[in-house]
């Protein structure tokens, strides 16, 4: 690295502890991607890193082979060292190498198909209609809690075929999960999570082994291609990615899109009387404030140029998802929520390789929490200040940790 750049790390830092910057990063990402979109930056733990904050930029590392997901920690030879329960879920779609993500995503998408996914359209809609139901005459709820945190877990477990009276325990588990990898700071209570979440998943699999069912922990175990099966430690990683990433993915898509709805009184009453508008919606809240703020971690594998910028071999990568999807050389007006917005190619779900598996899921289950929300409770609001509300700390997830809102 130049004595420039070590300068230029020296004097300024990204904080994303800081709740200033966790309720609205957008300022300090629009300075950033426009005076320095390549950025080295110190993390909370000491590391120095570096966050690509422009689309084009963002758009390229994400599918440069020359930047991996696997390295230097995360590698098989690695995989012996690790805890057990840890070492059980660690060949998982976020973490292996791109042989082996190419072979999962092909065996999972056997089961995982785009029609299995419209088929569970009525069983969505059972569950929203359910959950309204149980709060319509109360005229208040906690949108988090009582919506959109249990609507996709209910979802996902049905799917895997998680008994109803175990549902909870997912609930407990999936929280904890990711509060751990949002913010190191809270491992221990992670590292419960994992332990209780894995001897769970090995007895459910051992059923399944037994007694196979119409689930999707069933069609993984049967899942085959080319004479490939999932090893059980790549089963129990994929049923972990599925639960863990799509169940957030949902959660913050619909509490960040309420917000946003809240936030442009005229959007909502415009998505109220066209739900027809209901699809782009979806899209532009993906793109406007997105449930991943910044992308999982990657490593170069080489030196890397970028103009006069050069990535060391072995230095960490994040992406800035909610930066690209902001930035006006790729989007018309990127701070203004636009649910009638044409041209909407945001980067919130990944794209190539990377594009996340669970991203048809989580726009279904979206689309009917929210179009069934507004028509049941058009007159939704903030019980309090927005000012009042407590955003999720962290890098990755962006997501509020309660929402109290009045109808």
């Amino acid at each position: 690295m130049s004595t420039n750049q070590q300068n230029e790390s020296n004097k300024t830092n990204l904080d994303f502890l800081n709740q200033e910057f966790i309720k609205n990063p957008f300022p300090v990402y629009k300075e950033i991607r426009e005076k320095d979109p390549i950025f080295r930056f110190l993390m909370p733990n000491g590391q120095h890193a570096w966050i690509i904050t422009s689309f084009k930029d963002a758009s390229l590392v994400i599918n440069d082979s020359r930047f991996v997901t696997n390295y230097p920690v995360n590698n098989d030879e690695d995989e012996s060292n690790l805890p057990p329960h840890k070492a059980i879920i660690s060949r998982n779609l976020l973490s292996v190498n791109p042989s082996d993500h190419r072979r999962l995503r092909r065996l999972v998408q056997k089961a995982f198909t785009p029609r299995m996914i419209e088929r569970l359209r009525g069983r969505i809609e059972e569950i929203t209609v359910d959950l309204l139901d149980g709060v319509q005459t109360k005229g208040e709820m906690n949108l988090i809690e009582d919506f959109a945190f249990p609507l996709p877990i209910k979802v996902i477990c049905e799917m895997l075929g998680v008994p109803v009276k175990d549902q909870y325990k997912f609930q407990e588990w999936s929280n904890s999960l990711m509060e751990s990898v949002n913010n190191p700071v809270l491992s221990q209570q992670g590292e419960e999570a994992t332990i209780a979440f894995v001897e769970y998943l090995q007895d459910l699999i051992e059923q399944r082994r037994r007694y196979q069912q119409d689930d999707l922990i069933s069609d993984l175990i049967k899942v085959e291609e080319e004479g490939d099966v999932l090893s059980e430690h790549e089963l129990y990683a994929l049923v972990f990615v599925l639960i863990i990433a799509g169940h957030e993915t949902t959660v913050n898509l619909i509490g960040n899109g309420v917000l946003a709805l809240l936030e442009f009184p005229d959007q909502k009453e415009k998505l109220i009387s066209n739900p027809d508008l209901i699809h782009s919606a979806i899209e532009e809240i993906l793109r406007y404030n997105g449930p991943a703020e910044v992308s999982n971690v990657r490593w170069a594998i080489e030196d890397v140029s970028f103009g006069e910028k050069i990535i060391r071999k072995g230095e960490m990568v994040f992406i800035a998802l909610s930066s690209a999807n902001r930035d006006p050389s790729e989007f018309i007006n990127p701070d203004m929520f636009d649910i009638t917005r044409e041209v909407n190619n945001h980067l919130a779900f990944g794209k190539g390789v990377h594009f996340c598996l669970g991203a048809p899921l989580a726009r279904l289950e979206g689309e009917i929490a929210i179009r069934e929300l507004l028509q049941r409770m058009p007159d939704i609001r903030l019980k309090d200040t927005e000012d009042s509300l407590e955003w999720r700390q962290g890098m990755i997830i962006r997501g509020v940790k309660e929402i109290p809102i009045i109808f």
